[in-house]
This record gives C-alpha cells, sequence and structure tokens, in this order.
C-alpha cells in the first residue's frame, strides 16, 4: 500500500505560479508513472500531466506549455509546477500513482485562481 501526502496548494492570482508536491511513502515500492488529476465543482475529475519511471511526460491539451510535473527519484516525490495560471484553473488536484500496478491517489489539495 502506497501512502501519498500532498501539498502546496493555495489561492493565487490570475497569471501567477503555484508549485504541488506529492510524496510516496510505503513498503516496496516500484513506481512505474506519477501524476496529477484535477476534478473542479460540478465537473468529472480529469487528467492534467503525469511522468514515467523513465522521464516520460504527457499532457492535457488545456495545461501544455504552461505546467511542468517532474519527478524526484530517490525522494519517490511528484512535483507540478503551475504558471500562468488561470481561473478555469481552479479546482481540487489530486496525485495519482502506480506502484506494482496499484494505483493509489492523494487526499487532494485546492487551488484557486482568482480573476
Amino acid at each position: 500500500q502506497v501512502q501519498l501526502v500532498e501539498s502546496g496548494g493555495g489561492l493565487v492570482q490570475a497569471g501567477g505560479s503555484l508549485r504541488l508536491s506529492c510524496a510516496a511513502s510505503g513498503s516496496r515500492i516500484s513506481i512505474s508513472s506519477m501524476g496529477w488529476y484535477r476534478q473542479a465543482p460540478g465537473k468529472q475529475r480529469e487528467f492534467v500531466a503525469v511522468i514515467t519511471s523513465g522521464g516520460s511526460t504527457n499532457y492535457a491539451g488545456s495545461v501544455k506549455g504552461r505546467f511542468t510535473v517532474s519527478r524526484d527519484h530517490a525522494q519517490n516525490t511528484v512535483y507540478l509546477q503551475m504558471n500562468s495560471l488561470k481561473p478555469e484553473d481552479t479546482a481540487v488536484y489530486y496525485c495519482n500513482v502506480i506502484s506494482n500496478y496499484v494505483e493509489s491517489w492523494g487526499q487532494g489539495t485546492q487551488v484557486t485562481v482568482s480573476s
């Protein structure tokens, strides 16, 4: 079982930046991918970004060029650097980790972008 602890959400004005972190812990961790999803009020949870164990990344079209996902292998931590934030980026952001073919979710962190 993988435990995930997220941090870094908050309130920011449009055009600003935030960085989210998600640290994974547990026994016999073998992570194949770490990523982020988000869920805005009244909407379904949607994919944001992912980074694989090999370092490949993929982004949703709505965030490409503004968000950057990265990973610290030694710390089993994934980051999401969010720049040029827009009000439509407001959502609860969830960390997603696949380890030993099992998917785990973080508790979510609120990101609010004011106009």
